[in-house]
Parts: structure tokens; C-alpha cells; sequence
């Protein structure tokens, strides 16, 4: 069962692509930190009902959270919202593209990070795989036919460095619910992922209401009112989370971020059928790059 985590990110990926399409035409109705506080709002429930219905029927008792999970499952959910703030500002105080792509640097970011917090180092072949990717990604989000000089000079304005921050913060929420998972003294993947999962959106929920609240009270409002169009966006969010949090726990967390690329491809067949745009050549590169990188990382391990 040393593979079931590459089906399971895949499908992660894919469930967070659906998500993220019906989360954007939901910010023109609440705003941007309402549409992002609908992750939780609708999703922590679900969470929470999930594990206890494990915790009723597993064989064997749930294992008590730790102060050290508590903090590295604090650490990785805040992570998380701070990293989509930061992405959500890329995108508008600079180059979208440029902050895309440096977003996802995450992948080569979280394996840095795991190499150093959770002594996880990867081999060459690993490393030479997640460059490929990020070369696939690099072309798949630079706007136009070519990779022209005057979309790299967008690199160094504050959009971009929001990017990178969104990364590597995207990289430090990967860490942290990984490492609170496997500091869990006992349960199999499902328990240590569900109650990862449930405690950590119950934290997101609870710090974003209070975000929301505080910072636009109608907007709060708007995410109750429109529930028709915000719980499918809490619901598929929690799904995918389950499949990144279960994944996680079960490999290392920058063979799963650089799998989770595949969140790209999706993305274009979206667009391509969803919304009728044609790629071009170069994106279909960029395809065929990033396929090529998750290809080797499976197949070099």
C-alpha cells in the first residue's frame, strides 16, 4: 500500500481545482476574506462530524492530541490563511503570472523545509524531478507564446515577493500538518489525518470568523445568507484537505506537493472545455513538463 498516496493527492488536486472555480465566482458575491472563511465555515462541521463517527466505530480509542500537536497543527492551519493572503495579494499588488508561478515554488520550498524539521532529505532523482515540474509550471504561467524578457522583469516587484511568501508559507502549512500528524502517538493514517484535519479547520474557522467579524460584519453575513453557493465551496474543501492531510501523513510532504501539480493540468481542461479557451503550444509543454516531473519522482523513487 506504499502507493495509495499518489490517487489520493491526485484526487486531492483535482477536488481543490473544483473548489477553487467555484470559490472565485463566490468573491464577487462576499468579498475575498469571506469567500476564503467559507472554506472553513462549511467544511470544519463535516470534519468534525467525520471523526466522530470514526472515534464511534474504529476498533480501537483516538489518540489524544499533544501540546506539540496542538502547536505544529496551530502552526500549519494559520500557515495556510496567511499563504492564501499572501497569493491573493501577488495577484493584485503585481504580475499575476509572476506570482503564480513563485506561489508554486512551495514544492522546492516544503522540501527544504523538510529536509530540515522533519530530517527528510530527497535524493537526486527526486530533486531533478520537482525542477522539471517547476520549469512545466514556470511555462504554464508566464503570460503569451514565449518566455519573453519583459515578463521576467516582473520578478522583482511586490507582487512577486508576496508570491514567494505564499509559497513558502503554503511550504510551512505542509510541514506543520504533517509533523502534527506524525507526532500522534498511535492510529493508522485515517485516524491521524481526520483528527489533523478536524482540529485544524476547527482552529481556521474560528481565527477567520473572528477575522471576518471584525474586519467586514456584512460580509459575515453574506456567507450565511448565500449558503447555496458557499457550503458546496466549504464541502469540496474539506474533501480535498481530507486527501492532502491523509497523503501527507502518509509520505513525505514534497513528494506530495510536487504530485499535487497536477492541479495544473486539471486546471487547463477546465478551461479548455469549461470555458472554451484554447492552450496554446507552449502551455502544452508546460503539460508535458510537469507530467514528466511527477513521472520520475513515481518512478524514481
Amino acid at each position: 500500500m506504499d502507493w495509495i498516496w499518489i490517487p489520493i493527492t491526485v484526487s486531492a488536486a483535482f477536488l481543490q481545482c473544483m473548489r477553487t472555480a467555484l470559490q472565485k465566482r463566490l468573491v464577487s458575491s462576499v468579498g475575498t476574506d469571506a469567500a476564503n472563511f467559507v472554506r472553513y465555515l462549511y467544511g470544519a462541521p463535516l470534519a468534525g462530524l467525520t471523526l466522530a463517527g470514526i472515534a464511534l466505530y474504529w476498533p480501537e480509542p483516538i489518540p489524544m492530541p499533544s501540546l506539540t500537536f496542538l502547536g505544529l497543527a496551530a502552526i500549519g492551519g494559520l500557515a495556510q490563511i496567511v499563504a492564501t493572503t499572501c497569493l491573493i495579494l501577488a495577484f493584485t499588488k503585481g504580475n499575476f503570472a509572476v506570482g503564480t508561478t513563485l506561489a508554486k515554488t512551495e514544492t522546492i520550498q516544503t522540501a527544504i523545509l523538510a529536509t530540515i524539521f522533519l530530517a527528510e532529505p530527497l535524493g537526486l532523482i527526486a530533486w531533478s524531478a520537482i525542477l522539471i515540474s517547476l520549469v512545466g509550471v514556470v511555462m504554464l504561467s508566464l503570460p503569451g507564446r514565449g518566455i519573453a524578457i519583459s515578463s521576467l522583469r516582473g520578478w522583482t516587484d511586490r507582487g512577486a515577493l508576496y508570491g514567494l511568501a505564499a509559497g513558502g508559507l503554503f511550504g510551512v502549512s505542509a510541514i506543520g500538518i504533517r509533523g502534527a500528524a506524525l507526532s500522534l502517538e498511535s492510529g493508522d493514517f485515517v485516524v491521524r489525518s481526520f483528527l489533523t484535519l478536524a482540529c485544524i479547520t476547527a482552529m481556521q474557522s474560528i481565527a477567520m470568523g473572528l477575522w471576518v467579524g471584525w474586519r467586514d460584519r456584512p460580509a459575515l453575513i453574506r456567507t450565511v445568507r448565500l449558503w447555496r453557493a458557499a457550503a458546496p465551496v466549504g464541502i469540496l474543501s474539506v474533501i480535498g484537505s481530507a486527501g492532502w492531510f491523509s497523503a501527507m501523513t502518509l509520505q513525505n510532504a514534497a513528494h506530495v506537493r510536487a504530485v499535487g501539480q497536477v492541479e495544473l493540468i486539471f486546471t487547463l481542461i477546465v478551461s479548455r472545455y469549461g470555458f472554451g479557451e484554447k492552450p496554446t503550444p507552449k502551455e502544452l509543454v508546460g503539460i508535458l513538463l510537469v507530467a514528466a516531473g511527477v513521472i520520475a519522482l513515481l518512478t524514481g523513487r
